[in-house]
């Protein structure tokens, strides 16, 4: 990319971001479920979207707060990287770069501190690119929008199992486009 843009800016998502912390936190408890005793196993069972649901999301009338508290309380790597992957949502919320840059410094040695092998390796690959982290605070964008435009054409095209006819297609997306905005605007 640098040879053809070598002016561009690399900015890293905080989808992305936190999608990767999300799949190193569900690597622990995959590892953490297979060593587990059997009244630990019964506890961990289910936690799975638990430990990956946003706090204010979780249901109070399946007691799911309840239920990853105990998960939590049972076992200690678990609750590391949960209070870890919830305290890294809170990078793009520092008022500016330089905060920013502390923040993610001092995660980055709290998740190191744990000796927990998918925390390490996340500590590392956030390391490694500081730069494109942190270059939110001059270029505040996301990639969501587009994503999500993404995903809804990918499903058009599998509801429809295809289209032989590529304009007809093209027009199908300019409709699902058009459809979104009529909405909102």
């Amino acid at each position: 990319m640098r040879a053809h843009l070598p002016e561009a800016t690399l900015v890293f998502d905080h989808f992305h971001v936190v999608k990767l912390m999300n799949e190193k936190l569900s690597a622990l408890r995959r590892e953490l479920q297979r060593e587990a005793e059997s009244q630990e196993k019964v506890v961990l069972k289910g936690t799975r979207w638990l430990l990956l649901k946003n706090p204010q999301d979780l249901d109070e009338k399946k007691e799911e707060a309840r239920h990853l508290e105990a998960a939590l309380e049972l076992n200690a790597p678990l609750a590391a990287a949960y209070y870890l992957k919830e305290d890294l949502r809170q990078l793009w919320s520092q008022p500016n770069q330089e905060l920013a840059g502390l923040f993610l410094e001092s995660w980055i040695g709290r998740a190191r501190a744990t000796g927990i092998r998918q925390l390490v390796q996340i500590s590392n690959t956030l390391s490694l690119h500081r730069q494109g982290l942190l270059a939110y605070y001059d270029i505040p964008i996301s990639t969501g929008p587009l994503e999500g435009t993404n995903n809804k054409i990918k499903t058009l095209q599998r509801q429809a199992y295809g289209y032989r006819d590529q304009e007809f297609f093209r027009l199908r997306i300019f409709a699902l486009h058009e459809t979104r905005y009529e909405l909102v605007g």
